[in-house]
């Protein structure tokens, strides 16, 4: 069963990067010589996301063909039917199904610490354009796990590596300020990059909203829709001013270890690692002698300090 599906485990961004290199070149080409445009792109900036990205390719060829172990035996030994795999209700199941999981997955990223960490690359340039689209994390252990709920649904493995690697292609169109609004029914159902622009963006009233793949309906459903009222500030809220990659990828756990490492109780330990990103415990009470005593917790306001 693992040898079938290895086999056919055909990764769809692979036989795109030629097309996605394609359309980074002419996309800096059009920013380059259009002189409204040089402001929105920055060559330094575009070789890190693009060395990020091969980075984050190589990692997760590795780690997919780990999970693809586990997901194939949850599916034999566990699932209790499995789904035909080429039955239309199957691609409709999938389809939904990674949608939401990806909404979900994604809510948690800006919402736990230590998966913001992971998460924070993808948002860490001051621009968005294409290249930015393949800007990702290294740290790829969660986004795997995510994945189990569907071969246990009795969903084929391979198809859900399909359909994911479908979804981070269409993410390629939603990374760009070169087209504005789409017509009103595709805003209505579908993300766009005005709804993702809204996504980057490090003003207060774009913060943690619009987290859709593919559909928005999502973030009309579970509050978390904003759409794009001017241009966003793209970036962390607190900007990182660094094209290293390696800094790129660790400089938050650095700052998440520093935190637990200084932290004075387990509890606190805790609130560092898994509170949204920007929680403290902040003192109230007056312990005896006039010092302050950490008895309560603050949580930031959506996106901490991003």
């Amino acid at each position: 069963m693992i040898s079938e599906i290895s086999q056919r485990l055909h990764d769809p961004i692979t036989y795109a990067l030629p097309a996605i290199a394609l359309i980074i070149i002419v996309e800096i080409l059009v920013l380059r010589y259009d002189e409204d445009d040089t402001r929105r792109f920055d060559l330094r900036d575009t070789r890190a996301s693009v060395l990020t990205g091969v980075g984050a390719l190589v990692v997760s060829t590795v780690s997919r063909s780990i999970s693809l172990l586990v997901y194939a035996w949850v599916y034999v030994e566990v699932a209790p039917f499995h789904l035909p795999e080429n039955a239309w209700y199957t691609w409709v199941i999938l389809f939904f199904g990674v949608d939401l999981t990806i909404y979900g997955y994604h809510r948690m990223t800006h919402r736990v610490r230590v998966m913001w960490a992971g998460h924070q690359v993808h948002h860490s340039s001051e621009y968005l354009n294409v290249a930015v689209a393949v800007r990702r994390k290294w740290a790829q252990w969660f986004e795997k796990l995510m994945w189990l709920p569907l071969p246990l649904l009795g969903v084929p493995p391979v198809l859900v590596f399909t359909m994911q690697s479908l979804h981070l292609l269409y993410g390629i169109f939603a990374h760009t300020e070169k087209i504005g609004k789409c017509p009103a029914f595709i805003e209505a159902v579908f993300v766009t990059p005005s709804h993702h622009r809204v996504h980057h963006g490090s003003d207060q009233i774009y913060l943690d909203k619009n987290y859709g793949s593919i559909l928005i309906i999502w973030d009309r459903l579970f509050g978390t829709f904003q759409p794009e009222l001017h241009r966003p500030t793209y970036g962390l809220t607190t900007p990182l001013s660094s094209n290293s990659v390696w800094h790129i990828q660790i400089h938050e756990f650095a700052k998440m270890f520093r935190d637990v490492r200084r932290a004075g109780s387990w509890r606190h330990r805790l609130g560092y690692v898994f509170g949204p990103p920007g929680w403290k415990p902040v003192a109230t009470g007056t312990a005896r002698g006039g010092g302050q005593t950490e008895s309560s917790y603050e949580a930031p306001l959506p996106g901490g300090t991003r």
